[in-house]
């Protein structure tokens, strides 16, 4: 694996992604960001490009399957949903095993929209913290 929270930020970034947080560990990968349709439900736009680029990475040996969290906030101290993706499924749907379909309807399925009820309500970026707790990237490029 060659991309780091840095390189991983912008990458989302560059596909129009406003990424609030990333964080990487060798489990898994985190990620918070401010959507651009704060309604009821997550944009499933931006959902698709926070997956499409995380598999762009898997298929270009730049990233290792693993599962990621996302956290899509309406603002900084509002979270409009939480949905995962599950490592095993990306290496299915980057090695043919399941479709681009199947694997969409298995994100979907784990949209949660009542979020902040298990006590960590003044933690919007709750879903951000990896178990080993890697660095901030301090400087990740941002966007231009």
């Amino acid at each position: 694996m060659t991309t780091d929270e840095s390189a991983l930020a912008r990458e989302l970034r560059a596909d129009g992604i406003d990424v609030a947080d990333v964080r990487v560990s060798p489990e898994r990968i985190a990620v918070a960001y401010t959507t651009t349709l704060p309604g009821a439900h997550p944009d499933h736009g931006e959902m698709g490009r926070v997956c499409n680029t995380v598999i762009d990475l898997v298929e270009d040996g730049d990233l290792d399957p693993r599962r990621v969290d996302a956290t899509a906030l309406r603002f900084e101290d509002d979270v409009q949903a939480t949905w995962h993706v599950e490592a095993d499924w990306l290496a299915a749907v980057t090695s043919y095993r399941i479709s681009e379909e199947e694997f969409s309807a298995g994100v979907l399925d784990t949209v949660e929209t009542e979020v902040g009820d298990d006590g960590d309500a003044d933690t919007p970026h709750a879903a951000v913290d990896c178990d080993d707790e890697p660095q901030r990237a301090a400087d990740d490029g941002g966007s231009q």
